[in-house]
Parts: C-alpha cells; structure tokens; sequence
C-alpha cells in the first residue's frame, strides 16, 4: 500500500467517524430522560447573543408534554434546519435549538438521531457522547427540539465521493461518484439537551 493510499484510509475513517459517530456494538441501556418538560432555564445571555438575528423566530412550547433528554432546551429561539443546510459555516461554533421530525435513530448506540427540515431531504444530525444520552428507536416519526453546538466541516470532492459512497452502500442504493462534482460543507449538532414528544 502506498503512502497516498494509506493517508486516504485514514482519512476516509476519519471522515466517517465524524460523520456516523458512534462506537460499535449494540445499543444498551434504556432511554435516558433527565426531567420533565418545562423544568428548563432561560438561556444564558451569551448564548442569546451568538444567534443570528435573522434566524430569530417564536421561542418553541417546551411546556408540550414530550422527555426530556439530557439537560433539556433552553426558552430561546429556534433555528430553521433549512437555514443551517444552506450555510453551516454561518452557523460553526453556534449554539442553536431546531425543531423538526425525528426521521433516524442510532441502531447501536442510540448515540445521534436524525431530523427533517421542511424541504425534501434537508436534515440535521443531532449527535452526543455515547452513554451521555440513549434516545429509542420508538423516536422515529415523534416530533423532536433540540439544542446544542453547530460543528461544520468542509469536505474535499474526493472526501464527499468517500462519504456518498459510505451512505449509499448503508442504504443499499446505487452509487456513481460522477454525480458528485463538488467538495461540500457537512455539519452535525452537538447536542446538550432535547425533548422528544409522542
């Protein structure tokens, strides 16, 4: 193996560690809720600031009944998934609160679950550590908020072609890495806090 080739297979397993994040093996443990919804603080001012104005819009019920996982969510604004999809770089360190449908859910870990902006095919993976939160399969279809940092990273053409062709053998589809002609910018939420609701 050449040295090219050993630095791309370390790359590749780079990038897919980053972007599937989680550990091996099954998941374990049950759901792990920290509290009832409403029990949450106002956000802090710093935070508060950090948001960008034109992302502002009415602060999301958290009094709904739903669990509440990790440390909550804050009574601040949510964000649009579809404005994080069309500039996450806008959006890299920021604290942030989305709201959408749960549309996956990590199979081994419960680790990260997946969720659906308004537009076909927009969403946003919302990961944590493994074993700090454990969110249920039973999430899939449940209305989700949820609120933590935003980490972008921008992807070389070839690490994009790497990362398609990754989903696409888990999907089972097709893959054509001519279809992809540019590199682009992948981000996911590092989660603190959400609320799942039935």
């Amino acid at each position: 193996m050449s040295r090219i080739q050993i630095l791309r297979a370390v790359a590749l397993a780079t990038l897919t560690l980053t972007v599937s994040a989680c550990d091996k093996g099954p998941q374990t443990g049950t759901p792990t809720p920290a509290a009832k919804a409403g029990d949450n603080t106002a956000v802090d001012s710093e935070q508060a600031k950090s948001q960008p104005a034109e992302a502002a819009k009415p602060a999301p019920d958290t009094s709904a009944k739903g669990e509440v996982y990790g440390a909550g969510v804050d009574k601040m604004a949510t964000v649009e998934i579809s404005e994080i999809v069309a500039d996450p770089e806008a959006f890299d360190g920021k604290i942030v609160q989305v709201e959408g449908m749960v549309t996956d859910v990590c199979a081994k870990r419960g680790c990260w679950f997946e969720m659906a902006g308004k537009a076909p095919g927009e969403k946003a993976r919302f990961k944590v550590k493994d074993g700090e939160m454990v969110f249920p399969m039973s999430a899939k279809g449940k209305s989700a908020v949820a609120q933590g940092k935003i980490v972008a990273q921008k992807l070389s053409l070839e690490d994009t072609r790497a990362m398609e062709e990754h989903y696409a053998k888990e999907s089972g589809r097709e893959f054509d890495p001519k279809s992809i002609t540019e590199g682009k910018t992948v981000f996911r939420i590092e989660g603190t806090g959400a609320i799942i609701r039935d």
